[in-house]
């Protein structure tokens, strides 16, 4: 678990690690429209099951024109639009029930790991997640934020717009800068979270003091969680560069899969204790599972219970 920390300092002191960062940012850039191509076709696959609430009321945003009906106050009538063709039209604004819906993945060093038994990276597959979720939330009226990045947003093309701020982004951090999370909005964040509980903790008790709610989609390489290496092994931190060579992996086996039950065990204690949802997901699974899994907790009367967390 390597400390993201130590590698911002590192970078802040050496100009050339910062070679390594445009790197990875151009990399990013390469992959983004083959992700948003991903993203979609997931996002039109299950988003059959999402409603909407926009609809006419009470609002400051216009939302659509439709003809004047008879017995209607002629003070509604929009006399610009209307005198465009021989018909009446009434201005719309629509009701805002929208929430905002802030959405984060994690770009870090580590994110990038795949293994044989995964069909993706974890990176690619936390921007997948970001990048459907926005598609789907900006069908149903939502307001589609990044924590730094993407102030909130009401547009039909959200995933595009998502996309176009993450190929310009040069945020490398697992957790975000939350100064911007306001009362009564959502907040999904998607990493491996290998990083300290200690930060993930700050991170989410702090969006919850401003009243938002949240919601933890942790992603895993199956390999991670089962360990499924034997022999003499040299492993390699992505963030720190560090190597560990093992004479036979598969003596670490148990030990190692004890401490990482125990450190997921920790977020979702975590998740429980603060009123956030859970879902975990692995990269050798569909990513139309966790999509669903959120589509149930941000659509649930409960909020964030921990009702719709896929059981492993």
């Amino acid at each position: 678990m390597a400390s993201t920390q130590s590698r911002s300092a590192k970078q802040s002191r050496d100009p050339a690690a910062w070679s390594n960062v445009i790197g990875e940012a151009r990399s990013l850039a390469e992959t983004l429209p083959a992700l948003l191509v991903e993203a979609q076709h997931i996002a039109s696959s299950v988003i059959a099951g999402w409603h909407g609430r926009r609809r006419p009321g009470p609002g400051e945003s216009f939302w659509q024109f439709r003809p004047f009906n008879l017995g209607e106050p002629a003070r509604r009538v929009d006399w610009r639009r209307s005198a465009r063709d021989e018909h009446l039209y009434v201005r719309e604004r629509e009701w805002e029930a929208a929430q905002t819906v802030w959405l984060w993945s994690d770009l870090s060093q580590s994110m990038n790991y795949q293994s044989g038994l995964a069909t993706c990276t974890k990176r690619d597959r936390a921007i997948v997640l970001q990048l459907s979720l926005a598609e789907m939330l900006a069908t149903t009226g939502e307001r589609i934020g990044i924590p730094g990045l993407l102030r909130p947003t009401s547009n039909r093309r959200a995933g595009e717009q998502v996309s176009n701020a993450l190929q310009h982004s040069s945020l490398t951090q697992p957790l975000p800068d939350v100064s911007m999370i306001q009362r009564n909005s959502h907040v999904v964040l998607m990493s491996d979270f290998l990083d300290s509980i200690e930060d993930l903790s700050k991170c989410m008790k702090h969006i919850s003091g401003t009243g938002a709610k949240g919601y933890v989609v942790q992603i895993v390489d199956p390999a991670e969680e089962s360990f499924p290496f034997g022999g003499r092994i040299e492993f390699q931190d992505n963030e720190s560069g560090q190597r560990l060579t093992a004479g036979r992996a598969q003596d670490w086996r148990e030990a190692y899969q004890a401490k990482f039950t125990q450190h997921r065990a920790a977020i979702r204690d975590l998740t429980r204790t603060t009123g956030w949802g859970y879902i975990l997901h692995h990269t050798d699974h569909s990513a139309t599972e966790p999509l669903l899994a959120l589509h149930n907790l941000l659509t649930s009367s409960e909020g964030t219970n921990n009702k719709g967390a896929l059981p492993r």
